[in-house]
């Protein structure tokens, strides 16, 4: 168990609000190329918009949430998330569902940098990571149980976003404001990025690491529906359990901490998650589905803690851990 007092709860409810948006980014894909005049192509747009945007916010303000301050800037990305997500929850037409998709996109990636620099700064920023993903597939998994049953259209997933932004505001209190050392002008070595080879390295292999995983679980919803044959309800729960089952793998990987080192864990892990990725594409019928879904949800949120503790070990100012994240 974690001591409440060593636990950093307002980083952990930020991570949670911050990633929130890609892990439900199968329904509000699937729900946007229902509720709106879009085909499935062009709502995996939107979504890849949303998530373009997030990673522009953290390519951004890697090196700025010092100067700014944590608490300023976390504020500004729950505002910016609460009114795109808001606005294009109650949006009907297609412009302004895309224009609030990239504006809340930035305000999650905004939060996510915060929440990052934040737990690389933590004493032990895998378990800060750990509770981080507790959080946010716990969430997930109960919008996805609840979503299906709030009727049609596509603003109640943008909605849950919004609403958790807006629930997180409280909490940025406790953060640090601007630092009198941020504030200053950086000098000489003090400016540069640690460990640049190893983090230019980790940094360009990322998108390639995330491109498959985050394009299919884009389209995981349609695959559920057209390819297995799924209702909504159906495809809803077996994601609540696939990210249940994830929160077993992400206790596992707290409970282990380092002590496989971080290679194993992201190497070994990575290739188990290839061959579930190859299971949820290919699946035409519900258990094939359900048991793609299950197992890779049982490893990526694994490999995705160590990844993130690996990027904070780089550099305890946390840019590295927002370049990875972002990449």
């Amino acid at each position: 168990m974690f001591a409440p007092r060593t636990t950093p709860w307002p980083l952990v409810a930020l991570f949670t609000a911050g990633y929130l948006a890609p892990y439900l980014l199968p329904t509000v894909v699937g729900r946007l190329d229902s509720g709106l005049p879009l085909s499935a192509t062009q709502a995996g747009a939107v979504g890849s918009a949303l998530l373009l945007s997030s990673a522009s916010a953290g390519f951004a303000l890697a090196s700025r949430v010092e100067r700014t301050g944590a608490r300023a800037l976390a504020r500004i990305g729950l505002v910016l998330a609460v009114l795109g997500y808001g606005g294009a929850a109650l949006a009907d037409s297609v412009p302004a569902v895309v224009a609030g998709a990239v504006l809340g996109g930035f305000g999650s990636g905004t939060a996510t940098t915060v929440a990052a620099t934040r737990i690389a700064a933590e004493p032990d920023p895998h378990r800060a990571s750990t509770l981080g993903l507790l959080g946010v597939s716990a969430l997930a998994g109960a919008v996805y149980l609840t979503v299906p049953h709030l009727g049609a259209g596509h603003g109640q997933p943008l909605a849950a976003i919004a609403l958790t932004a807006v629930a997180v505001w409280p909490l940025t209190g406790r953060l640090p404001g601007r630092t009198a050392v941020a504030a200053a002008p950086a000098e000489g070595r003090a400016a540069r990025l640690p460990h640049l080879r190893s983090g230019l390295l980790l940094v360009a292999a990322m998108p390639l690491w995330s491109l498959v995983q985050n394009s299919l679980w884009g389209v995981s919803g349609r695959i559920g529906l057209t390819q297995a044959h799924l209702s909504e309800a159906a495809v809803g729960v077996v994601f609540a359990v696939a990210l249940g089952a994830g929160l077993l793998g992400v206790l596992g990987a707290g409970a282990l901490g380092a002590r496989l080192g971080r290679a194993l864990p992201i190497g070994g892990g990575t290739v188990l998650i290839a061959g579930c990725v190859v299971a949820s594409a290919s699946a035409t019928g519900p258990a094939s589905f359900a048991a793609g879904e299950i197992a890779w949800n049982v490893f990526y949120p694994i490999v995705l803690s160590y990844l993130i503790g690996l990027a904070a070990s780089l550099d305890p100012r946390g840019r590295w851990a927002v370049l990875v994240g972002s990449a």
